[in-house]
């Protein structure tokens, strides 16, 4: 018998005959229909915004407050404090060389005790005992100098103690600080590339827990860090376990909830409660100024999350993409009565689910990103947006320690600014396209940092450029959360 492929009424009229004669699954997909109903219309019935997915929205939303302040901890944890050399007590030396021990240097346009450098203790000692007066009897620019040989004396303002004060991060010794912070993010680029495949793998709520118990468990580890060795390598795991229960909330949001929830979910509900995590760094900071006391104070909440597993389900989409069919009615069946909607008595039909993962069984890898030139175009385009995006996001951000005024207000302005910010790229997403926000917030940002440089550094503008940066900061923010819908 002859195929005709133009008529689809022939084909239909064949798969119900061929059904009578042969009911195997196998034989039947075929014939399938073209048109198959997706998720979306399977589950419309539950509704966009009921109590199951106000639930979902907020639970998962929470979720994300933790990763505010551990994301941006290493602020407060890796400060520097100012210091000097110290010069031991059993040194004997008169009070006007214990003074003058420590020579002057230009920084920030004033002369200011060197942080890193002493004169000769040994000559100190000598001009003491013969009662020799500094800058009379001895031109101190003659003076040797030697290095800190018996440690420095920290300020205890606006720090009790970091680890830079614990391990001595200074001087010599100044860039493991900075490597602190780079590892981290090292962790972060490592748990963006394992995150997803994990989730694939093992279920998106299985990934969300474990890894939030990774980023709880080995934060609370830090408190007991014996070298800085110890507690960068922690660290870089911390920000493995970071970014990828973000991705995984995030994943697991947008595949629970509705179309018209999403970009809500994505804008004003997970980026907003990251900000409220990044307001809480700074008034824990505030009231716990010792580095192991703030860390145990920001790691003790991820422990409340516990309780939110009987909450929080798993994707029924990818317990559909697994062919665990049963599992994923009962989600929907369970949120059904929680919304108090009637479910349909079979609603994902076990032939039509394995018609419709037939189709989709074709395996990608990273090399798809880049096999044709659309899409390699795209992607070229997206790692070098958030490449810059990144670098002012997080540039900003991290050098608040070194604006002038008190620390923990300007982190604190710098966490309450994304509010705004994240209203704003949620009003760009619903009302503009997505090329002309995202090249509008970038350009916008270009230009305030560029005016930056014109504000003179006299006190009397601090107020004002203390402004201009917060305004980029909030600028790029917003690009950033434009660019995300573009890139999924």
């Amino acid at each position: 018998e002859r195929r005709d492929e133009r008529e689809p009424v022939v084909r239909a009229q064949r798969a119900r005959r061929w059904c009578c004669r042969c009911p195997d699954a196998a034989q039947l997909r075929f014939f399938a229909p073209a048109a198959m109903r997706d998720y979306d219309e399977l589950t419309a019935f539950l509704g966009e915004w009921g109590p199951f997915q106000r639930l979902i929205f907020f639970l998962l939303s929470a979720s994300i407050i933790p990763n505010g302040f551990n994301g941006m901890s290493a602020v407060f944890l890796a400060g520097t404090p100012e210091h000097r050399c110290r010069v031991p007590a059993s040194a004997n030396l008169s009070g006007e060389w214990l003074n003058l021990s420590i020579p002057l240097e230009k920084r920030g346009g004033r002369s200011v005790p060197s942080r890193c450098r002493r004169y000769r203790l040994e000559a100190l000692l000598n001009f003491s005992a013969l009662h020799l007066q500094p800058g009379r009897d001895v031109n101190l620019s003659q003076v040797e100098q030697e290095k800190c040989l018996d440690g420095w004396e920290y300020s205890r303002d606006p720090y009790l103690s970091t680890i830079v004060t614990e391990w001595n991060l200074v001087c010599d010794n100044d860039w493991k600080s900075p490597l602190t912070t780079s590892l981290f993010f090292v962790g972060v680029l490592v748990g963006s590339f394992i995150s997803g495949l994990l989730s694939d793998k093992f279920g998106r709520k299985n990934v969300l827990f474990a890894t939030m118990g990774i980023q709880t468990g080995f934060s609370f580890l830090q408190v007991f860090s014996t070298s800085w060795e110890m507690f960068s390598a922690l660290f870089l795991i911390v920000g493995m376990g970071q970014i990828s229960n973000y991705v995984a909330a995030f994943v697991l949001g947008t595949e629970i909830l509705g179309k018209s929830v999403r970009i809500i979910y994505c804008t004003l509900g997970v980026c907003i409660f990251y900000a409220f995590g990044y307001m809480l760094l700074p008034l824990c900071a505030y009231f716990f100024r010792d580095w192991r006391t703030l860390l145990l104070v920001l790691t003790l909440p991820g422990l409340l999350y516990v309780p939110l597993w009987w909450f929080i389900p798993e994707s029924p989409r990818w317990l559909l993409s697994q062919g665990r069919i049963q599992e994923a009615e009962a989600i929907i069946k369970k949120a059904a009565k929680k919304n108090g909607v009637q479910a349909p008595a079979v609603i994902f039909d076990q032939i039509e689910m394995e018609d419709l993962n037939s189709q989709n069984q074709q395996s990608y890898n990273v090399l798809d990103l880049v096999r044709t030139q659309n899409i390699r175009s795209i992607t070229i385009m997206s790692v070098i947006l958030w490449m810059v995006i990144s670098i002012g996001y997080f540039g900003l951000s991290l050098d608040t320690p070194n604006l002038h005024g008190d620390i923990y207000l300007n982190c604190f302005l710098s966490a309450v600014i994304e509010v705004p910010a994240y209203t704003i790229s949620w009003l760009l997403l619903q009302y503009l396209p997505r090329r002309y926000s995202m090249a509008g917030v970038l350009f916008l940002g270009g230009c305030v940092l560029l005016f930056i440089q014109l504000v003179p550094a006299c006190k009397t503008h601090v107020f004002e450029a203390k402004f201009y940066i917060v305004s980029v900061d909030e600028v790029h923010r917003a690009s950033c959360l434009v660019s995300m819908p573009s890139v999924f």
